[in-house]
């Protein structure tokens, strides 16, 4: 047989698992609670489906885009024409849900009168009254704007936009109270939209030609006195034109040319100068070489060196000197006039860049006046024909019946909801159980043989339901007080045991019921049973023998009276028992004595059977002293109420003194609960005569 700890370790391991089957069969076995709840469900949706829901109508208006953007003018610079991109759709979309329009909208159907819209129209109520009443205040009326910020937000709330995928298709729905409420507003809202684009290019046309107006004339000042500054640029400057400085330029580089020739001439002249003035003073050969002059040879052939060769020797040197002069005075002339002319090209060309500038600036703001003024044109053409952006492709059709509530689909939703709540709940019930409804979950939790499962007695106190099992030998309690005996005596292997002790985790678990009904039982064998109060701190057995200061177990260990004389023989019982009496020394020490030990042997000499009713174990230890000295321990678990843990702890309590619990008791099995948990058919013959009989 497992122990209790390796039970302990496999049920850790097995609460991680899901039982998907046993989880349908707790859902299965409270099928009725599930449908009670799907019952529930499904009447409360169909009151708020057919009683309390408001019908409300939904209408469709479709608008169309005019994605290709065509205008009676060209005026793309000025208003950009709608974008085909899913960005721009997307931009209408929510155009269509601004406030703005909405205002429109809400101005041009009147809804600030309309109470479906603005609340402040409806009477108070019941909430709002008693709100008043314990503050003593009465609502405030709200101000224009109020009603009106609210009526919009009502509007948005039952209305909607969407765009029909891969279309230029915006489809505007209202939902209202009113079919043709519904039709108007959808209407409204499409026609708005669309005199709302209109208005919106009127302004736009209107600022832009009003802006440019401006514009033209700050330009056309603008170049009027750029046209004044060439003008007046012009009549001070000498300059005529580009060519002017070009010709200029062509002449300061003949006169650099001449310049140059001169230079040139002005060095011949001044060398034959110096030649002559060097040869002046020497030989008539000399002289001849240096002038190189021909009639100057001829004079010298015919006279010699005469007066008249000098003559003419002195006037060649004088013209070489004045020569010499004149291409010096020419040079210097040149060389002025190039400087001169050098200025007036550097002044000239300055005034020729600032011209060109003047006249640059001149022809741009010409161009932009032009651009200007042609754009003005085009837009003041437009301002009394503006052309919308979309329009209306259909207009909403009045429905024939409410959209809302969606009557079939309410009724599906409270049934299925009513089903997970109903199966919720069962689950929730089940969670919450951690006692013990079925034998085979006890021994599998345990790993102990359950050896009796006695349903509960049909008494009002202790005492009948001993009557109860005496006068109905045949009943369903009666016949599971057999089994346990019948498992009891069978516990033994080589003999049948004689010593019995009952007990249990916690007090009100039937332990001494079971004690009784077994010794009871164990008498009609024909055994001399005898029935022991073990429980010396809470006496009970009075309770069940209507016996007052009877002498008992303390007596007879203190040797005041012997046993023979201490028991009480019950005629209903059939069997001697030894109550107890009330005592100042501790039950632990009394039965841990030698006293207690001899009487066990002494009562095991003189009786077939001893039956010891013992305390709780999770209360006191006196449970596991007794346990030393007995043949059988049998556990009382009390159905669906004792935990798992409280049954845990006490067989573990059991093990750490080296005991060993013989067998359990599921007790006081309710019938009338085990067919609410499903298990009606394994149970029934707790609830009928007794045809059927319980084994192990």
């Amino acid at each position: 047989m497992p122990s209790t700890s390796m039970t302990k370790n496999a049920a850790t391991v097995d609460d991680d698992v899901i039982d998907l089957g046993a989880l349908l069969a707790t859902l299965w076995r409270k099928k009725l609670w599930i449908v009670a709840s799907v019952f529930l469900f499904t009447f409360i949706g169909a009151f708020y489906a057919y009683g309390i829901a408001t019908p409300k109508y939904r209408a469709t208006s479709v608008i169309l885009l005019e994605a290709s953007g065509e205008q009676l003018l060209d005026l793309g610079a000025v208003l950009p024409s709608l974008g085909t991109d899913s960005e721009a759709i997307n931009t209408e979309v929510e155009v269509l849900k601004s406030r703005r329009l909405l205002e429109r909208v809400v101005t041009t159907a009147n809804l600030i009168e309309d109470p479906e819209f603005n609340g402040a129209l409806k009477p108070l109520g019941l909430k709002a009254n008693i709100k008043n009443f314990i503050t003593g205040q009465e609502r405030e009326a709200p101000t224009r704007d109020q009603q009106l910020t609210s009526v919009i937000n009502a509007m948005l709330d039952r209305m909607s936009v969407r765009n029909v995928p891969n279309t230029y298709v915006l489809q505007v729905t209202v939902e209202t109270e009113d079919p043709h409420k519904s039709v108007m507003l959808a209407d409204t809202m499409a026609e708005q939209y669309i005199l709302y684009q209109m208005d919106v290019k009127f302004e736009a046309t209107k600022d832009a030609s009003e802006w440019l107006t401006s514009r033209v004339a700050d330009l056309k000042a603008e170049l009027e006195q750029a046209e004044a500054r060439v003008s007046e640029f012009s009549t001070n400057s000498e300059v005529v034109s580009i060519e002017t400085v070009q010709a200029l330029e062509r002449q300061l580089k003949e006169q650099r040319d001449r310049l140059v020739t001169m230079r040139i001439s002005l060095e011949n002249d001044a060398a034959r100068l110096v030649r002559l003035t060097t040869a002046a003073h020497e030989s008539a050969d000399a002289k001849l070489e240096a002038a190189d002059d021909p009639r100057l040879t001829t004079i010298y052939r015919e006279n010699g060196e005469a007066e008249a060769f000098d003559m003419r020797y002195a006037q060649l040197l004088t013209q070489a000197s004045v020569q010499v002069q004149r291409t010096q005075a020419q040079v210097e002339s040149l060389e002025a006039s190039i400087k001169t002319r050098e200025a007036d090209i550097a002044r000239q060309s300055d005034e020729l860049i600032q011209l060109q500038q003047l006249t640059r600036e001149a022809e741009a703001s010409r161009l932009l006046y032009e651009y200007f003024l042609s754009r003005l044109k085009e837009t003041s053409a437009q301002e009394g024909i503006q052309q919308a952006d979309s329009r209306i492709l259909s207009n909403a059709v009045l429905p024939n019946e409410p959209s809302e509530p969606r009557k079939s689909l309410i009724l599906a939703m409270s049934i299925i909801l009513g089903a997970m709540v109903g199966s919720g709940l069962v689950l929730l019930w089940e969670m919450r159980q951690n006692g013990y409804r079925l034998a085979s979950d006890l021994e599998a939790e345990t790993g102990l043989p359950v050896m009796g499962q006695i349903p509960l007695l049909p008494t009002s106190n202790r005492r009948e339901g001993l009557e109860y099992l005496a006068e109905k030998p045949a009943s369903a309690a009666a016949e599971a007080i057999r089994n346990l005996r019948t498992s009891v005596l069978l516990s033994g292997l080589d003999e049948a045991p004689k010593v019995i002790m009952s007990t249990s985790s916690l007090p009100g678990e039937g332990k001494t019921t079971v004690s009784f009904a077994l010794a009871q039982n164990l008498v009609g064998l024909g055994k001399k049973v005898l029935l022991v109060e073990g429980d010396i701190r809470r006496l009970v057995f009075a309770q069940y023998l209507d016996v007052k200061d009877a002498k008992g177990l303390m007596s007879v260990l203190s040797g005041d009276i012997s046993l023979e004389e201490a028991v009480i023989h019950d005629p209903i019982l059939g069997a001697d028992i030894l109550a107890s009496e009330p005592s100042n020394v501790n039950a632990a020490d009394i039965v841990s004595s030698q006293r207690f030990a001899d009487f066990i042997q002494a009562a095991r000499d003189t009786y077939d059977m001893v039956i010891i009713d013992t305390p709780p174990v999770l209360v006191v230890p006196d449970a596991r002293v007794i346990a030393q000295h007995v043949d059988v321990v049998l556990f009382a678990v009390l159905w669906d109420s004792t935990s798992k843990t409280q049954v845990r702890d006490a067989l573990h309590m059991f093990e750490t003194v080296g005991v060993k619990v013989s067998g359990l008791v599921l007790n006081q099995i309710d019938p009338k609960g085990m067919k609410q948990y499903g298990y009606g058919e394994s149970y029934g013959a707790y609830g009928s005569y007794g045809a059927k009989y319980y084994t192990e």
